[in-house]
């Protein structure tokens, strides 16, 4: 790009010092470029024109051509609405504004012919136009096509008409200005190669297509080269990784692993986790260092590939470090973990936030003599005076609740070689999204569940089944189940979160005088909140009556019963990871969605999924598809920081798979990109925004 797209845009034809601040402060466009990549986001056919009688309620944005027989102005103060009689040669309409009526009683004449464009509605009973976009017809359109682009504005901007339509005219001003000024930013092979469009000329179509084949090119380019260039930085950084860090050599598989293989396995291991090992095993005997996220749903098994990670790492001398998110987790490890190498000899100890000080002592002592080999624990771990003498293997679970920079501090616990890495997630990622926020690691997925386990059964109920639902609880109780009824968390409002679970545990008080019921919630003190799901783990209660801070963590293989009330108020992977934590047991289990009526289609449309559907790779897909990659947990620390301008990895699958591809052939030819044609992706690779920390060597 040439140095005169870094201008300041006040100094844009048309824009000046006050417009400057509105797109600065709204839109973060600061420069001529920034207005440039400035995109669409959608397009409106402006050939066609209506006949007022031709016009419903229901129709999208639409133009029409006529002239303004009269106005009028009704109503008070803040209700106060101008109405123009709005004429063509079929009939009648009113156009409405409620806002600016002084601009427009100043700018808009009767008598004149005018284009009106807008989206048509009812009010009164009557069909019209709302805050309609008029132009003096003999005006020469800013759109040069078939199409008109528009852009996204803020509330803020439209008070100071600050329209699609203003937007659309600095595009226009800066067209003029840009002309013979934007280089190419591809090697022209890869452009030769792939018949792409020539970058002046997508950036031209993007804002002013001519017809839809050359917008469909257009469009096609601009997406490639965003996703190509992201996907070249995240595959050069894991080539250069891979070169330059060496990793332990586990070479050895011997007494921990076999002795554990031949008689402590709780079940046979699937397919999918057999698989999962043997990537794993390659990994640390390759001499490179291992950095894998290792995928699978709830209750797949994922604890348990870890174990056999950690026990070949035993096998081989060194030590093994496992840091989850919460408390009740690392106990829940430290446990599970406990139990499953009972007779092996194992050192194992749990570090938290609450291990007593004396305790503490003996684990850093033990640590830094190599007699401690598996420290389970929370953020403690990374605290700089937890030492280890051979850290050999680093397993971090449920990895999107950790910052970049506290997975770095683990990396670092040794001084030459680094640990390998084994990050795990319940939180099904999206094909799309893992290779672009976890591009740089190997992916493993443990896409089956183990045998024994029936699929859950999900079933939406609205508010007025009710009572079938307490008849339901009270049948499940009876033959000996336990349930979990969970109340949505609004992080807006805490006392309304804690009224609605009291409120619920104060009802189901009334409802099942005979039953026993725990309640947990954020306001309670950790030992209290133990406490009650110890009861409840026992068997000593029979329903848990909880907000979402079970989502993470409480294994009851007999809880066979989720009941999540208002369902409509939780994200689709929150409600897939509720519904993970029943069907644990061999009984076949159950997920009821509570619902009021009044729900969004977007609502109805999650729990159609989930009641469609347990494949949570299939959920994760849809979520991201409703939401948008920006929004699912975990992807807004994950380490790239990148903004997309005009891809979107929920619908540009196949262009990303595309670029992904080119990236990596283009580095199995030039893996230093020293090629004199390969320059420009230096150059433009430097430009992107490099965080001062090389967070791809942690993963």
């Amino acid at each position: 790009m040439s140095e005169f797209l870094d201008q300041d845009i006040k100094f844009l034809p048309g824009v000046g010092p006050q417009r400057a601040e509105m797109l600065k402060k709204e839109l973060k466009i600061f420069t001529f470029n920034d207005l440039l990549y400035y995109f669409p986001y959608k397009y409106i056919d402006r050939t066609k024109f209506y006949r007022i009688s031709e016009i419903t309620g229901n129709m999208p944005y639409i133009q029409l051509k006529g002239s303004i027989v009269r106005f009028e102005t009704t109503g008070e103060g803040a209700r106060q609405r101008l109405i123009a009689h709005f004429r063509d040669e079929s009939g009648v309409m009113e156009l409405l504004w409620f806002q600016g009526v002084k601009w427009v009683k100043e700018n808009v004449k009767a008598g004149v012919e005018y284009i009106v464009f807008g989206k048509p509605s009812i009010f009164n009973g009557k069909v019209n136009i709302v805050h309609p976009e008029l132009e003096p017809a003999e005006n020469k359109q800013v759109s040069v096509g078939v199409f008109q682009a528009y852009y996204n504005t803020s509330e803020k901007m439209k008070q100071k008409f600050m329209t699609s339509k203003a937007l659309n005219k600095f595009q226009f001003n800066l067209s003029a200005l840009i002309e013979g000024k934007i280089f190419e930013t591809l090697p022209p092979s890869l452009i030769s190669k792939l018949k792409l469009m020539p970058l002046p000329v997508a950036l031209r179509q993007v804002h002013f297509p001519e017809n839809p084949n050359l917008l469909k090119n257009a469009l096609f380019r601009l997406k490639f080269e965003e996703l190509f260039y992201i996907q070249l930085r995240i595959l050069s950084l894991k080539h250069n990784r891979e070169g330059s860090f060496k990793g332990f050599v586990f070479s050895k598989v011997g007494y921990n692993l076999n002795t554990f293989f031949s008689n402590h396995l709780p079940f046979e291991l699937t397919n999918a986790q057999k698989k999962v090992v043997k990537e794993i095993r390659k990994d640390m005997g390759s001499g490179k260092q291992m950095n894998r996220l290792l995928q699978g749903d709830v209750g797949s098994g994922k604890t348990l590939v870890a174990l056999m990670t950690a026990l070949i790492a035993f096998d081989n001398g060194f030590q093994v470090s496992l840091m989850a998110p919460t408390e009740i987790l690392a106990n829940q490890h430290y446990n599970s973990i406990k139990k499953m190498t009972d007779g092996l000899g194992i050192n194992i100890a749990l570090l938290t936030g609450s291990t007593k000080k004396a305790k503490r002592t003996i684990i850093h002592e033990q640590l830094e003599d190599g007699s401690l080999q598996l420290l389970i624990g929370t953020h403690a771990l990374i605290e700089d005076k937890v030492n280890f003498q051979k850290l050999g293997l680093v397993i971090v679970d449920e990895q999107h609740r950790f910052g970049v920079a506290q997975r770095a501090k683990l990396w670092k616990k040794n001084e030459f070689t680094p640990p390998h890495v084994l990050v795990m997630t319940a939180t099904p990622i999206p094909r799309t999204l893992a290779m672009t926020v976890y591009g740089d690691l190997d992916v493993s997925v443990i896409d089956e569940l183990p045998p024994g386990r029936k699929p859950i059964q999900t079933l939406h109920y609205y508010e007025n089944r009710r009572k079938q639902v307490y008849d339901f609880i009270r049948e499940q109780v009876t033959v000996g189940r336990q349930i979990y009824i969970v109340y949505p968390l609004i992080k807006e409002s805490e006392k309304l979160d804690l009224k609605n679970v009291e409120n619920g545990y104060d009802l189901l008080k009334q409802v099942f005088p005979r039953y026993s019921i725990s309640m947990v919630h954020g306001k309670m003190k950790p030992a209290e909140k133990d406490a009650e799901m110890q009861l409840f783990k026992e068997g000593k209660t029979q329903i848990m009556v909880a907000t979402t801070v079970i989502e993470v963590g409480v294994d009851v293989p007999n809880a066979s019963v989720m009941i999540i009330e208002s369902s409509e108020r939780f994200g689709l992977s929150q409600l897939h990871q509720l519904r993970g934590r029943v069907g644990r047991g061999a009984e076949q289990s159950y997920c009821l969605l509570m619902s009021s009526y009044k729900i969004s289609n977007e609502s109805r449309k999650r729990l159609e999924t989930m009641v469609r559907t347990n494949d949570g790779f299939e959920i994760a897909e849809v979520d991201m598809q409703l939401r948008g990659p920006g929004d699912l947990e975990g992807t807004q620390q994950s380490g790239i920081g990148f903004t997309l301008k005009i891809a979107n990895l929920g619908r540009d699958g196949e262009i990303l798979q595309h670029a992904r591809n080119q990236a990596s052939d283009l580095l199995d030819e030039d893996p230093k990109l020293q090629k004199q044609e390969n320059q420009i992706l230096v150059y433009h690779l430097l430009k992107m925004k490099n965080t001062e920390f090389n967070w791809s060597s942690i993963s």
